[in-house]
């Protein structure tokens, strides 16, 4: 697969309203790193059922893989650290949200097809690129999957905070969106 680091336009957007905030000393694999240095804390929040605080810095960990990607992009900063590195902290982020949250409150099979899916997807990628391959980058299914499972903890989060039965069945859509995205993108990843 080619090395994809286009500018897109949300990229573009991003970089025009939110990066101005970061000084150019501030790199996208530091936000990466503030990544996996926060999944921790969301893990810990949601684990003692603090939802709503929970929700809050998850959504704000979250905003990070948009915002590094879209500072290593329009600032040509795109770096191997940053390939391996920021999936894999998604995927934590992800993956652990998804035992704690879609477990208990969606279903159980959804919770582990999700994990299952991005370990598939991360394993797939490592061993492509330990074989020799190049790195796997991320493509619009990816994007698309990874905005929904995001959207859906969200979704879920509200549901329990506010005790909104009907966002319950809205969440779960979402993850199953998320579920048909994730294979289709592994279809285009030629893995």
């Amino acid at each position: 697969m080619s090395d994809q680091t286009s500018v897109t336009v949300i990229d573009r957007f991003l970089a025009k309203v939110f990066l101005p905030v970061f000084p150019h000393w501030v790199l996208p694999n530091h936000l990466t790193a503030l990544r996996l240095f926060l999944t921790p804390f969301v893990i810990w929040l949601f684990w003692k059922e603090q939802y709503l605080v929970g929700g809050i810095l998850f959504l704000l960990t979250s905003f990070t893989d948009a915002l590094d990607g879209a500072m290593a992009r329009t600032r040509n900063q795109v770096t191997g650290f940053g390939k391996l590195f920021d999936p894999l902290a998604d995927k934590i982020l992800i993956s652990t949200v998804v035992y704690i949250l879609v477990l208990k409150y969606v279903n159980v099979y959804a919770a582990w097809i999700i994990i299952i899916l991005e370990f598939i997807i991360i394993s797939a990628a490592f061993i492509k690129k330990t074989n020799g391959g190049q790195n796997i980058q991320s493509n619009i299914w990816g994007k698309i999957k990874m905005n929904l499972q995001v959207w859906g903890v969200v979704i879920l989060v509200l549901s329990v905070v506010f005790n909104i039965e009907q966002l319950l069945a809205v969440s779960q859509g979402t993850f199953y969106l998320a579920i048909a995205f994730a294979i289709m993108s592994l279809f285009t990843y030629g893995i």
